[in-house]
């Protein structure tokens, strides 16, 4: 049984076959996806579909995300909208509502803030790296800080200068002395480390916005990111709690066991001050992997996923796909029941 599957061949067709989806590339098949038990269907860059395939996907619920080149979220084929009315309308009253919205926003800012402290004492013993510790001990006080935040527009202040010293101090957590690290940058990335690190970043919150999904939460209305036309401000907030945890430590393995070299970028001049379009991104981004190295970084993503950690809310172990859904579940009750406040998952010493 195959749950999900990534499709990156550019110029590529699927076509249903009986059981299986054939990608097919200028009239040869490539490679055959098995139907039967697929659940998601993950295609990046420009991947058509056959008519029967569409029909296909449809007739047995098969979530499609459709993804850039780059990895930036292009849409959703979803059967149809959950029928949980009450919740959403919970969801509505209360993150429309900036008080009521806050506590809610400090608590996810408060979850990853603990994530980034936990991430660098953890690596600042591994290496011995005492400004690892002093980094991780600069942001203990901005979690108080969170928790007495007067409006939503001081905590998202408060969550920016964590990630700053958080993002300042990531050089001291890069074993490869080929991966020079000089700050987060962003659309496009500017350089391997970054690039590896917003690609990670689109897959997790992908993740996310899946299991938001999935429990009949709206994944565009938020509490800590502001609304933005096709942005799903939920599942950005959601993300947060997993971007140590799951995306940096899985670009951290990759690069500081060298599995990967800078060979293994494609890089380009510097990029212009503002792209037209997001196909004049795609062509001008300044560096990006190569097809065999996705590839390969998508298996490792997926590997990290199948992997099981102890989950205190069931009291057993799940793998972290389930964690993440487990999480927005948590997140939905803490909607309809506003005296249990809303637990982020924490990475536990």
């Amino acid at each position: 049984m195959t749950e999900a599957v990534y499709v990156l061949e550019p110029g590529s067709y699927l076509r249903r076959e009986g059981l299986a989806l054939k990608i097919v590339k200028e009239g040869e098949t490539i490679d055959n996806i098995p139907a039967d038990g697929l659940k998601r269907l993950i295609l990046v860059g420009h991947v058509s579909l056959s008519g029967a395939v569409l029909d296909y996907l449809i007739q047995n619920r098969v979530e499609t995300v459709f993804l850039t080149p780059t990895g930036r979220f292009r849409a959703r084929l979803m059967p149809d909208e959950h029928k949980h009315v009450s919740l959403r309308r919970a969801q509505y009253l209360t993150l429309s509502d900036p008080q009521r919205a806050l506590p809610i926003a400090a608590a996810i800012v408060r979850g990853k803030a603990e994530n980034c402290l936990q991430m660098l004492i953890r690596r600042a013993s591994d290496y011995q790296a005492p400004e690892l510790r002093k980094a991780a001990a600069s942001i203990r006080p901005m979690m108080l800080q969170a928790g007495r935040a007067q409006s939503l527009p001081e905590l998202r202040g408060i969550e920016g200068a964590i990630a700053r010293m958080y993002y300042a101090a990531f050089p001291g957590m890069i074993r490869n002395p080929l991966f020079p690290f000089n700050g987060r940058n962003r659309r496009p990335p500017l350089d391997p480390i970054n690039a590896l690190l917003s690609f990670a970043y689109t897959l997790v919150t992908n993740e996310v916005l899946s299991a938001i999904k999935t429990v009949g939460l709206d994944p565009y209305l938020g509490a800590l990111h502001e609304e933005e036309y096709g942005r799903p401000s939920l599942a950005c907030d959601l993300a947060e709690e997993y971007r140590c945890f799951i995306a940096d430590r899985l670009v951290l393995g990759i690069v500081n066991r060298r599995r990967i070299t800078p060979e293994d970028f494609v890089y380009r001049g510097k990029p212009p001050a503002e792209f037209t379009d997001e196909e004049e991104m795609r062509r001008r981004r300044p560096v990006e992997m190569k097809p065999a190295v996705c590839k390969a970084f998508i298996a490792s993503y997926e590997e990290t996923m199948r992997r099981s950690i102890f989950y205190p809310p069931l009291s057993k172990k799940v793998n972290l796909r389930w964690l993440i859904v487990n999480q927005a579940r948590r997140f939905a009750d803490s909607l309809e029941h506003p005296e249990k406040g809303y637990q982020p998952f924490v990475w536990e010493a």
